[in-house]
């Protein structure tokens, strides 16, 4: 039946700091996850760490290659099926850089076709759900390349959304960052939904958008997410120490490698 959280539901704007954002023609989600303060008083350092949607789309524009170039990113993580890199590309090689291929995701689904009188929002938490189990070893090693590597980190999906706010979320825990900030890093995908549902509708010019929550990110959904994980392992922590199996060592790398005394 239908549910009060409706795909329709209003979206919140929120005020981002600059810089937070990175333009681009052809990439819509892509962002830098530093200024986020952690329980101890530090912050994630700018210029470290991005998420961002697919970065195969970088093929499409000379002008969007040269931007991703001057990042001067390290290492990319492809958080895709290796049958969507196969049939949409992955990113091109504009310097050198550490590619990795890890598919955090295990159970395809087609999100276009979602039933509309379901509870969206908690369907989607419920595949995130899915993810955090079958995903768990993939996850672990996203994250122990982040803490292990030199210089800027990209880590990217198809639309920057669910597998990479998945990934945001967890490494945000890890750096003690509070649930408030995360919901609102989840969230930002909110102002790519336009442009994400455009780029649906170009690439199946034959379907019908059947979910008219397609291309949403709202707060709820990760809201649930952690809450999930906090009710099944005690926290969200306890769940990457317990079943994810992160060790002190790679939270410690972690937080050396990406907080900063600096001010936001």
């Amino acid at each position: 039946m239908r549910h009060s959280t409706s795909p329709r539901e209003t979206r919140e704007t929120r005020e981002t700091p600059p810089g937070r954002h990175i333009a681009f023609d052809h990439l819509h989600n892509f962002r830098d996850l530093g200024g986020y303060r952690s329980a101890d008083g530090r912050t994630v350092a700018w210029s470290t760490l991005y998420r961002a949607d697919s970065l195969a789309k970088l093929g499409d524009g000379d002008e969007d290659r040269e931007r991703f170039r001057r990042l001067g990113i390290r290492t990319v993580i492809d958080l895709r099926y290796p049958w969507e890199i196969e049939a949409k590309g992955r990113v091109p090689e504009t310097h050198p850089f550490r590619y990795e291929n890890l598919s955090i995701e295990h159970r395809p689904y087609d999100q276009a076709e979602i039933d509309p009188d379901i509870d969206p929002w908690r369907y989607l938490a419920d595949r995130f759900g899915e993810v955090t189990e079958d995903g768990a070893g993939e996850i672990r090693q996203v994250i122990e390349v982040i803490a292990d590597t030199e210089g800027p980190v990209v880590f990217h999906c198809a639309s920057g959304k669910d597998r990479t706010g998945l990934i945001a979320a967890l490494v945000l825990t890890l750096l003690e960052v509070d649930d408030e900030q995360i919901l609102a890093d989840f969230a930002l995908t909110e102002r790519a939904t336009d442009r994400l549902i455009a780029d649906w509708h170009r690439a199946h010019p034959g379907r019908v958008l059947r979910w008219p929550g397609y291309g949403r990110a709202p707060a709820t959904v990760m809201r649930l997410v952690l809450a999930d994980l906090a009710a099944r392992y005690g926290s969200v922590p306890g769940y990457l120490t317990d079943r994810v199996g992160v060790s002190p060592t790679t939270v410690q790398a972690l937080r050396d490698r990406l907080l900063t005394a600096e001010t936001p």
